[in-house]
């Protein structure tokens, strides 16, 4: 008989810092329909690498193009849906915004705030790991990313 085994979604998270401004995504919440404010962020997908889809989710969600700097490591949430979720999160450093990218479905707009703007947004951050991953990267709670073993 077969069974169904329980396996957490893999995510990365990109904290984007240019000076004392964050690269933060306004988004349409999928399940509640809600405006939401998040990193850079999404899923991994298959064939790629976690640094690959970080890269990836920026460019598709902000139409920048970043260098990755750090690792700022793994947490593990379970959404109020149930779903659980493991989310590498990443620092980079933005390089170049491709103004001709259209940006992902769902996405209303990427905005570079300061702290003090993110704080403001706090009831409508997705999770408490934007402000934890946040935290971490103005810590120096960071990693080189050559942690992060890719394929």
């Amino acid at each position: 008989m077969p069974t169904t085994r329980w396996c957490p979604h893999a995510t990365v998270a990109t904290v984007v810092v240019d000076s004392d401004r964050f690269l933060i995504v306004e988004e349409r919440d999928g399940r509640s329909g809600k405006v939401v404010f998040n990193q850079p962020a999404g899923h991994l997908e298959e064939g790629e690498s976690l640094m690959e889809a970080a890269v990836r989710e920026v460019l598709e969600e902000t139409r920048w193009r970043v260098s990755l700097t750090a690792y700022l490591g793994v947490a593990q949430l379970l959404a109020a849906d149930g779903v659980s979720y493991l989310r590498h999160s990443f620092v980079a450093a933005p390089l170049e915004e491709i103004t001709t990218q259209a940006l992902d479905g769902g996405i209303i707009a990427a905005h570079w705030l300061t702290l003090e703007d993110i704080v403001a947004l706090t009831p409508q951050l997705r999770s408490p790991l934007v402000m934890q991953t946040i935290d971490r990267y103005r810590q120096g709670v960071i990693a080189p990313l050559s942690l992060v073993i890719d394929p």
